[in-house]
């Protein structure tokens, strides 16, 4: 009787929402589907897991050691073809960077590469490579921001993928220091809840819209949480993250970016080999249609210095296919600039030595005199110290960064009489440390 009696009532609670017209049910659901729930609708397919390798050091009985471990942060689809923007704080110093999207939307976890970043604003570009457009999320703006407006923040905190939150704009222009080395100005102040691996990820109005992303939390604090302005996001794309000092790849030739028509070729680069010439328009680029300028930006940036790159150019009417082998930037800066291309050289007392592996005749190198085989011990920019040993990074980062027709003045060791050994003599003819100032190009 009691078991009868219990499922009396249970059929007694049920039948009124059992009997429920459908049309009722439609409204009831209707009204629960607040702007809130639309934006994250949209947006939420665009919105990443960021999990990275990095090294850590640990203390333990033995003493601090050193071991591989992981972080992980958000980031925001912004270019259909895989550029995600997120802060440079969650992938600084990865070895491998994963990116993910809620498996209900895509279940693949994708390998992604560093293009570029800029630390001082925290902000970084990745790119993911996939078969098909990726959802992106639309731009909106920062400067008509209001205190008070509803705001959603998504992110991955903790790992739990697409948490959303939901609050209104706090305070803006707000400046907040992070670490000694990091502080922020000009930031927007959410109560939306900010957690640790909500970095990177995005802040949109109630219109779905991009309005920021999000970097830091306050510590010791409840609902204060501060996000970077989409509009200084935007200028930093624009004039840093997109630059072509941040090209991986050299490819010897540019282009005038307003009509993507090729401008300038150095003689023996890739480019000259391939056979592309002054006045190619540029078509297509590692098979991606070039349109305007930001999809020749963004095509040009994932250029790899491994990989075979093919273009199409199109030349007194006729569309041409061209093969080309990029050079690492490294060496393909030292050869427009310099005229050599260089190879690390171990050696017992340092690492950090360069030895010039081709020169290209009509160049300043060749000018010199510099030859194959010689070994780059010290360089001194013209009005500054001596560098010291340099690498091939370092080295191709200060020519880069000094005008046409600067001088630089190099003390490399040539093996003249190919015993083996580098040699320095009291007798002039005899010594194997030679001297000269080179004219940048």
């Amino acid at each position: 009787m009691k078991l009868l009696s219990l499922a009396g009532a249970s059929l007694l609670l049920v039948s009124p929402a059992a009997a429920q017209a459908p049309d009722q049910a439609a409204d009831d659901y209707n009204r629960r589907v607040t702007p809130e729930v639309l934006v994250v609708r949209a947006a939420a397919p665009a919105v990443v897991y960021i999990e990275t390798d990095v090294r850590q050091l640990v203390r333990g009985f033995f003493g601090t050691q050193e071991q591989m471990g992981q972080a992980s942060g958000s980031g925001a689809v912004i270019f259909d073809e895989g550029y995600i923007v997120t802060n440079y704080h969650v992938v600084n110093g990865a070895e491998a960077i994963r990116v993910s999207f809620d498996k209900s939307y895509d279940p693949k976890v994708y390998k992604a590469r560093l293009i570029s970043f800029v630390a001082e604003e925290d902000l970084a570009l990745l790119k993911i490579e996939g078969e098909k457009p990726f959802p992106t999320l639309p731009m909106g703006t920062s400067k008509d921001l209001m205190i008070g407006e509803r705001v959603v923040a998504i992110g991955n905190p903790y790992g739990q993928n697409n948490t959303v939150s939901t609050g209104i704009i706090s305070g803006l222009h707000r400046e907040v220091r992070i670490s000694n080395t990091l502080a922020f100005s000009n930031l927007i102040q959410t109560d939306a809840s900010i957690n640790k691996g909500n970095s990177g990820g995005p802040l949109l109005n109630i219109n779905g819209r991009l309005i920021g992303i999000n970097a830091a939390m306050q510590e010791n604090a409840e609902n204060i949480g501060f996000a970077i302005p989409v509009d200084r996001v935007i200028e930093v794309l624009e004039q840093h993250l997109l630059s072509t000092s941040n090209y991986l790849a050299w490819t010897g030739f540019d282009v005038d970016e307003a009509t993507l028509s090729v401008n300038h070729i150095v003689a023996g680069s890739p480019a000259a080999i391939a056979g592309i010439e002054v006045g190619d328009k540029i078509v297509s680029l590692g098979r991606q249609d070039m349109s305007d300028t930001t999809n020749y930006q963004l095509a040009r940036l994932s250029v790899d210095p491994s990989e075979q790159l093919q273009l199409q150019v199109r030349r007194n009417g006729r569309t041409l296919e061209k093969d080309l082998a990029p050079w690492s930037f490294v060496n393909g800066m030292l050869y427009e600039r310099m005229g050599i291309t260089v190879e690390s050289l171990a050696m017992r007392y340092s690492n950090r030595l360069v030895r010039v592996t081709h020169i290209r005749k009509d160049s300043p190198a060749g000018r010199l005199g510099i030859g194959i085989g010689d070994i780059i011990e010290t360089v001194q920019a013209q009005g500054r110290q001596p560098m010291g040993t340099p690498d091939a990074d370092r080295l191709a980062i200060v020519v880069q960064g000094m005008a046409v027709g600067a001088k630089l003045k190099l003390n490399l060791w040539r093996d003249s009489n190919s015993n083996g050994q580098l040699e320095r003599t009291t007798n002039p003819p005899y010594s194997e440390l030679f001297q000269g100032t080179l004219t940048l190009e």
